[in-house]
């Protein structure tokens, strides 16, 4: 056993080194003020030898690696990720039996683009009766849809040091936009992102998405940002991580189950 523990010590260094610095980066980022007070997960590098039955963990505050029983956490689909030697991962102990893991999380590949697809309606469509709105559909000709109903999508990029950024936002070219016969959903604009007890928490700071807008915004455009529909009070959703994947993302929000598909860039969107 102490032969294997070795063996699977130097693999992990090398599979660190490997990574040119970043998971060593990732568990520098994680600083006492990260933590939520009430977070029980504990984050780490993941240790050659994790199956389906077990997960090798290496704390980040470089203690002993730890030996996670997972076949519950497996059965319930509770293990989100393919984890590889080196990623750094999230554990969250059973509150019982502390070498029982309830859920692992790979954020290694929860880090990333992922966006999915929202449809325009019409204005005000909400408050037309049924046959209203269905008389609104058949008259709106082919060459209407093709001009208004146009796709767009929404989503965020999970970046290191916990901020997010926001996927989507098509600033208006003039301000016709408000005139037109359609509208889209509104906009998430998360800011910071975290775990907590294996939940996902996307929150949204207004006063630094302002900033970021305005730093990225010409001179006499601010005026008009400042005014701004995203001006609006902190909040914070959470979400259920219900399937990670390479390519595929699947939360569960209070109100709602939303899937996405992973992109390569967040400049991608919207082109």
């Amino acid at each position: 056993m102490r032969h294997l523990l070795l063996f699977s010590l130097t693999l992990l260094a090398a599979a660190m080194v490997g990574c040119g610095g970043e998971h060593n980066d990732a568990l520098a980022d994680k600083t006492a003020k990260d933590f939520l007070a009430d977070d029980r997960m504990v984050y780490g590098l993941a240790c050659d030898g994790c199956n389906d039955s077990v997960v090798w963990f290496y704390p980040g505050d470089g203690q002993d690696p730890v030996r996670y029983d997972v076949i519950d956490a497996v059965r319930m689909h509770r293990v989100l990720g393919k984890i590889r030697v080196g990623d750094w991962i999230a554990v969250l102990p059973n509150e019982v039996d502390s070498l029982v893991a309830d859920c692992v999380i790979d954020l290694d590949m929860l880090k990333g683009s992922w966006c999915y697809i929202v449809m325009p309606r019409m204005r005000d469509y909400d408050k037309l009766s049924k046959r209203q709105q269905a008389r609104m559909e058949r008259e709106m000709t082919d060459s209407m849809k093709e001009l208004y109903l146009i796709p767009r999508e929404y989503g965020f990029a999970l970046k290191r040091k916990f901020q997010v950024q926001p996927i989507g936002f098509v600033r208006s070219s003039n301000s016709l936009e408000d005139e037109s016969p359609v509208v889209y959903p509104e906009f998430p604009r998360y800011t910071s992102w975290h775990l907590c007890n294996g939940r996902l928490l996307l929150s949204h700071d207004a006063e630094e998405e302002r900033l970021r807008e305005e730093r990225s915004t010409k001179y006499e455009d601010r005026k008009l940002v400042a005014r701004s529909s995203f001006l609006v009070t902190s909040h914070s959703d959470t979400a259920e991580v219900v399937f990670l994947g390479e390519d595929s993302l699947v939360l569960r929000f209070a109100d709602r189950e939303q899937s996405y598909y992973r992109i390569s860039k967040a400049a991608e969107a919207n082109k």
